[in-house]
């Protein structure tokens, strides 16, 4: 469920300058912002603004009235006066939007640990009308308006509210965005100075190796499927993996393997593994049972009560070891792979979940001090990762060091590490690192989860990689098993494009790190990145970045993140030749 997801930025921006001195006239106006700033969480037959001292109502049925037809009856026109025509088209096209959620499946959600923090924290801006906490009134509202012909819209939602009335708390709700403001302030800030130092880094055109490659695209290499269920000789746990082994490519083949995140399975990756396969490296996709799309279908049909457990943070590593183990066994007892695979040569890809998985077995373990320090503000945070991240404090407390010699590169796809991780234990880490962030990422925020935890990494070789636009769903192809499919404005703009962008860099990160290859490095430079960017999907790539050069951008200006590069615009990922040069392999 998405939660927090229609701000309007402007008249946000002159509710939080103006929140001292805030005029009753402007009260309607604000409890639109507030409606929506809360996400579709509210109903009864009038909506009781307040703050302090002061309170507003509004009819919902006048609220219904503009929705449908945009008219603005006498109960609404002395608020919309102070509104800009653009802003009220705006909300019309809010109200009017209806969430394609069956009531099953949210009931299923809104009783989860993660569900009731949410609304713990809603409840405290949207209360009943005798200022009663909202947190029971909201689920059964968001639940019944699921459940009715009309579906879940906004003013369906106000409707189903439990109560007569429905009071927001202007003075808290602003609390609340203003915090908001503040982390989207900071996150373009330094968005926009990483852009500057990798545009910096990148004064220098791009030179190639040698010939030309082109690492985006298939390579000279057939491979075979297979697919396997590995039982945990040491676990109760049965889980799937399809094996990709090329054909015809220098043996013994480096070997990657690839974990999906919270939901996904190892469908939603399979175009990396093809890719990588037709490259030489012998690919393995677990399917992760517990935290995959079955899960969360489990979740949705009652068998599961939560999206994932806290034995996960411990079971998806293990998953990788058990893995590495069978395919070792696989070399020494099964002639048809015996000299096939180099299990010393080692690189795991992780995406959110998955991220976090492939840097524990880089050398990062659980930090539970950073956790019970960090879920202390569980209900403040705008970091929703950190709602899974809090779970991990529900096991054993020991330590657990998921360290395993035979990896020797990560790379993780917007993981979510911050506290589950912390800096400590991140920086522990030497093998070679890369992490991919998108600036758009509303699940595990760019800035909490990917650009601070990389100035905690201390290994020589290290990449941050910032997708402009690049949201949490960018990187991840459909399944036909997923349960759900985000829409398009939460996958974001070019997911294909995303989806090669990845391709070609991790190839050439595993080629460099597995394999040796330095042909393969400039690929991984700054000045590459910024030759096959394109404006839609911006991609920089930055070496380097320290906790203080984060410090300085918060302070200065806000600028639009990752800004078009100023050079002549290049077809998207055309190398910088004319006419192209053939790929050399």
């Amino acid at each position: 469920m998405k939660v927090m997801n229609c701000l309007f930025p402007s008249l946000l921006s002159a509710v939080v300058r103006t929140r001292r001195s805030i005029a009753p006239k402007y009260l309607g106006l604000f409890a639109f912002t507030a409606v929506c700033t809360a996400s579709p969480a509210f109903g009864a037959e009038r909506i009781y603004v307040t703050y302090g001292p002061l309170e507003v109502s509004v009819p919902i049925e006048s609220l219904a009235l503009f929705a449908a037809s945009g008219k603005i009856d006498s109960n609404l026109d002395g608020f919309a006066q102070y509104a800009k025509k653009e802003q009220l088209d705006q909300i019309q096209r809010v109200l009017q939007a209806r969430a394609e959620i069956r009531a099953v499946t949210i009931a299923q959600f809104l009783y989860t640990p993660q569900g009731e923090v949410l609304l713990e924290r809603l409840g405290r801006v949207i209360q009943t009308k005798a200022r009663q906490p909202g947190f029971y009134a909201i689920r059964a509202a968001l639940i019944l308006a699921a459940a009715d012909p009309e579906g879940l819209t906004i003013v369906n939602v106000l409707r189903k509210f439990p109560t007569y009335g429905i009071r927001i708390d202007i003075d808290r709700g602003l609390g609340i965005a203003e915090g908001l403001t503040t982390l989207v302030n900071r996150s373009n800030r330094a968005i926009a100075g990483i852009a500057q130092l990798s545009e910096t880094a990148a004064s220098e055109p791009f030179v190639p190796s040698g010939e030309m490659l082109q690492p985006d695209l298939p390579g000279p290499y057939t491979w075979k499927k297979s697919s396997v269920t590995l039982t945990s000789p040491s676990r109760d746990r049965t889980f799937e993996i399809d094996i990709y082994l090329p054909n015809g490519s220098p043996r013994p083949a480096p070997v990657v393997v690839i974990s999906h995140g919270l939901g996904s399975d190892r469908i939603s990756f399979e175009y990396l593994a093809k890719h990588l396969a037709s490259y030489g490296f012998a690919v393995a996709v677990p399917e992760h049972p517990g935290s995959n799309a079955q899960q969360i279908q489990d979740l949705v049909t009652g068998r599961a009560r939560d999206v994932s457990e806290p034995a996960e943070f411990i079971n998806r590593p293990l998953d990788i070891k058990d893995i590495l183990d069978y395919l070792t066994d696989l070399t020494a007892t099964n002639p048809a792979y015996r000299g096939q695979l180099d299990l010393q040569r080692v690189g795991v890809i992780g995406q959110s979940f998955g991220g976090y998985t492939a840097l524990t077995l880089g050398g990062a373990g659980i930090n539970f001090a950073q956790l019970d320090k960090d879920c202390q503000l569980e209900n403040e945070t705008w970091n929703i990762s950190l709602l899974l991240q809090c779970r991990a404090r529900g096991l054993e407390r020991k330590e657990y060091n998921f360290t395993d010699g035979r990896v020797k590169a990560a790379l993780a796809i917007n993981p979510i590490v911050s506290s589950i991780l912390g800096e400590t234990n991140l920086s522990n880490i030497q093998i070679p690192v890369m992490i991919v962030a998108g600036t758009a990422d509303t699940v595990a925020p760019a800035l909490l989860e990917q650009i601070q935890p990389f100035t905690w990494l201390t290994s020589p070789n290290k990449y941050l990689v910032m997708m402009k636009n690049g949201t949490h769903f960018s990187t991840i192809d459909q399944s036909p098993q997923s349960v759900f499919l985000p829409p398009a404005a939460a996958i974001g703009p070019e997911p294909a494009l995303a989806r090669r962008y990845l391709s070609g860099l991790s190839v050439s990160f595993m080629e460099s790190y597995l394999n040796g290859k330095s042909n393969f490095r400039p690929y991984l430079e700054p000045s590459y990145a910024l030759t096959i960017s394109r404006d839609t999907l911006g991609l920089r790539i930055l070496r380097s970045l320290t906790a203080q050069q984060i410090q300085q951008f918060s302070s200065a200006p806000v600028r639009s993140p990752i800004a078009p590069p100023p050079i002549a615009p290049l077809s998207p990922l055309s190398p910088p030749s004319t006419p192209p040069i053939a790929p050399v392999r």
